[in-house]
């Protein structure tokens, strides 16, 4: 590690004053940061830590849609009975997260902002057509997500929660990566209130995207068969030591099958 100023702002405004004055890097839960400074791939001059903002955490029903605050917890989203209640896809995708500390630690807007590609709640947040509140505008999820750990977040804006409209339908199945448990591919299928299906798909290609063929077949016939069917092209699809493009193209159908299964 090197050396690096710390703040714990107790509101938003002073952290956002913060970020603004230093040129820091806001703290999440930590779980990619921390790990990035280790290695040398970060270096902020200033940490601005974020768990001391109370307003930042929280799960609540608005109207059609679920809020979730930015720091509110994985574990808290997987054991919360008012995301069970709602959307239980949200909670088994939290619970499949990582490890227990992870799990403990890791926060909603820390994963979104880093943007891992094999991140999980990236997929969440585009398949349910979410939209990332911070504190200076409302970003939907096809405009915040730019590509490989890059988002539409501006360098002194801060994700305070996310809007998930509720559908009729959703689950989440990944094929994880049995060391690090972020997915080699996951797909989240989610029939919206007004029909129209949307499946995202994350681990497969440097940054999460909607798969089309299968959003097609899908909104023709929400079966696990339609969905299995799809023959997904490999063109662009990570080739690496962990599974071919062609591997992770076939892997995109197989979750969206399993995905729709867990869907009912």
């Amino acid at each position: 590690m090197y050396t690096f100023e710390y703040q714990l702002p107790k509101t938003l405004a002073d952290a956002a004053k913060a970020l603004a004055s230093t040129g820091g890097k806001p703290l999440a839960g930590g779980q990619s940061l921390v790990a990035a400074m280790k290695l040398r791939l970060a270096q902020p001059g200033t940490l601005v830590d974020l768990r001391g903002i109370s307003e930042l955490a929280g799960i609540r029903k608005e109207g059609d849609a679920l809020v979730i605050g930015a720091m509110t917890r994985h574990a808290d989203v997987a054991n919360s009975a008012v995301v069970k209640g709602a959307i239980p896809a949200l909670a088994v995708l939290a619970d499949g997260i990582g490890d227990r500390q992870v799990r403990n630690m890791g926060t909603l807007g820390g994963s979104i902002a880093n943007n891992d590609p094999a991140a999980d709640w990236p997929a969440a947040v585009v398949a349910c057509n979410a939209t990332v509140q911070t504190n200076k505008r409302k970003i939907a999820a096809g405009d915040f997500f730019k590509g490989m750990y890059e988002t539409a977040l501006g360098a002194d804006e801060i994700i305070t929660a996310v809007s998930f409209p509720i559908p009729k339908k959703a689950a989440y199945a990944k094929f994880p990566n049995p060391a690090s448990r972020f997915a080699l591919v996951g797909v989240f299928v989610a029939q919206l209130a007004d029909g129209s299906v949307r499946a995202a798909v994350t681990g497969a290609a440097p940054a999460v995207f909607r798969a089309a063929p299968i959003e097609t077949a899908l909104a023709k016939s929400f079966t696990p068969d339609a969905a299995k069917a799809v023959k997904v092209d490999a063109k662009g699809l990570n080739n690496d030591l962990h599974g071919s493009a062609a591997y992770r193209a076939h892997l995109v159908s197989v979750m969206a099958g399993r995905a729709v299964a867990a869907a009912g």
